[in-house]
């Protein structure tokens, strides 16, 4: 049996989600989506130490994979299913997935687990695979997925898979929601069949272009939060906008970009060579979180299907160039963890997004500026995707000092601009400016002598040059 990790579950706010106590809980995912599938136990606990080593909370791993999951055996010669059969799943298969679940939860990682890839239940498509779920094979599957795995605290049931429940290719398919509705109630029905289960979040994974969960299930009752892909072809989508919507909806549920441009895979379609970089993924988690998403997920092309010289792409036109051993230490792989520690090192439950904090244009692009403040003014986060100037009503903060610091989140660091009075709004100019130079500012009420950013375990990190600000009543004022 796996180690036990406390269970999650939506925040009282309804816009987080929060460990069985209480204690907040960041998503820091990685798309990894052929875990089960590719990998020897060897090589999954090696990715899984260096993606907790790096600060990440969980990965998303597909237990039926995608375009040839239940025809390819895995690393062991081991197939999911006996005769493509979802009634009858292969029990030599899924000791390798309770080996993989078991591992993670030692090492401190949740998995978001898709029981089936979207192409066995849409069909056809631009797979071209034959569908073998029903709504009464999926309820079956479902229950049995959902009791084998009820003890295990770790799993989050992340339902779907990249496809559209109603799709719109004119090709035979159909109107997919009641599979999907039947597999979501199967897996409750199966946790449910033993008293000593655990609560398991549960969620939808929707096809790409910045659609979400919400389109089809945000009044479902199994929907405990919304997910949304906003790659995997646009540079500086954004994602923002998606984010804000599902915010407003009624009722009120946690929201999330679970699959963003991936690093390295190509910012249009082929025939290019213009790649998503550090810079783009960062824009990525920066904006989403701040738009109001409780966490945010990291992809790489190279690391979703484990890609190794010695076997075939998963999708060959994505062109994957690295070893997945290689692309673990890509510096956007690297990178996301210090978003996470921005986020925790500050009041985590009651940020709210905040756009009226702006007094100057918020551009677009990849000069968006995006911001967020605690419920309480105690703290504001400004995050400027190209370096640009930025005005800022302090009004808006809590007490009558502000102190104002720049975080550099290439690196994680922090450096003290200085303390202002809140009584006029300011112009903040960032260390540095144009692409790849992001910044984010951050205000505290002075009173509530929080830590340096991104410093949750009382240890500081070297300091960059501190920036300008400057008051819109004096733009030759001092710093502050």
């Amino acid at each position: 049996m796996s180690t036990t990790l406390a269970s999650l579950r939506v925040s009282e706010n309804r816009r987080f989600l929060v460990q069985e106590d209480g204690a907040p809980f960041f998503w820091l995912g990685d798309t990894a989506w052929e875990l089960f599938h590719r990998l020897t136990r060897e090589e999954i606990d090696r990715y899984l130490r260096h993606r907790a080593a790096q600060g990440y909370t969980v990965v998303q791993a597909v237990i039926l994979a995608e375009t040839a999951g239940v025809d390819t055996p895995n690393a062991y010669g081991h197939l999911p299913l006996h005769e493509r059969n979802p009634s009858c799943p292969n029990e030599s298969y899924f000791e390798h997935v309770d080996w993989a679940l078991d591992r993670a939860a030692q090492l401190g990682l949740y998995v978001a687990v898709v029981p089936a890839w979207g192409s066995y239940v849409n069909g056809g498509g631009r797979d071209d695979i034959t569908a073998i779920f029903t709504p009464q094979n999926a309820l079956m599957y479902g229950a049995w997925v959902g009791a084998r795995y009820r003890r295990r605290s770790n799993v989050i049931w992340m339902v779907g898979g990249d496809r559209d429940p109603i799709p719109s290719i004119p090709s035979g398919e159909q109107d997919v929601r009641p599979v999907w509705r039947a597999l979501a109630r199967g897996l409750r029905e199966g946790a449910a069949s033993d008293a000593a289960g655990v609560p398991q979040l549960m969620t939808f994974h929707p096809p790409g272009g910045g659609r979400s969960s919400s389109e089809w299930f945000h009044t479902d009752g199994w929907l405990d939060f919304n997910m949304m892909q906003t790659g995997p072809r646009r540079r500086n989508h954004p994602n923002y906008e998606t984010i804000s919507r599902d915010y407003a909806l009624t009722p009120t549920k946690p929201t999330m970009d679970a699959e963003p441009g991936y690093e390295q895979a190509f910012a249009k379609r082929p025939p290019t060579d213009e790649r998503y970089t550090d810079y783009d993924v960062r824009k990525f988690a920066y904006w989403a979180l701040f738009a109001g998403a409780h966490g945010h997920t990291y992809g790489c092309l190279e690391i979703w299907q484990f890609y190794d010289a010695g076997v075939p792409q998963r999708a060959p036109a994505n062109g994957a160039e690295l070893q997945w051993l290689t692309a673990l230490d890509l510096p956007g792989a690297r990178q996301m963890q210090h978003a996470r520690r921005l986020l925790e090192s500050r009041p985590f439950l009651s940020r709210a997004p905040d756009q009226s904090l702006l007094l100057s244009d918020a551009m677009t692009g990849t000069d968006h500026i995006r911001a967020t403040r605690a419920a309480d003014g105690s703290y504001a986060l400004i995050y400027s995707a190209a370096g640009h100037p930025f005005t800022v009503d302090l009004h808006r903060l809590s007490g009558s000092t502000a102190r104002a610091w720049w975080f550099d989140p290439r690196e994680g660091t922090a450096s003290l601009s200085g303390e202002l009075p809140t009584t006029a709004p300011r112009e903040f100019v960032p260390p540095g400016h144009g692409p790849g130079q992001d910044w984010v500012l951050v205000l505290d009420d002075a009173a509530r002598a929080f830590p340096s950013p991104g410093v949750t375990d009382g240890t500081a990190k070297p300091a960059h040059d501190p920036g300008a600000a400057r008051s819109t009543e004096d733009k030759k004022g001092k710093q502050p």
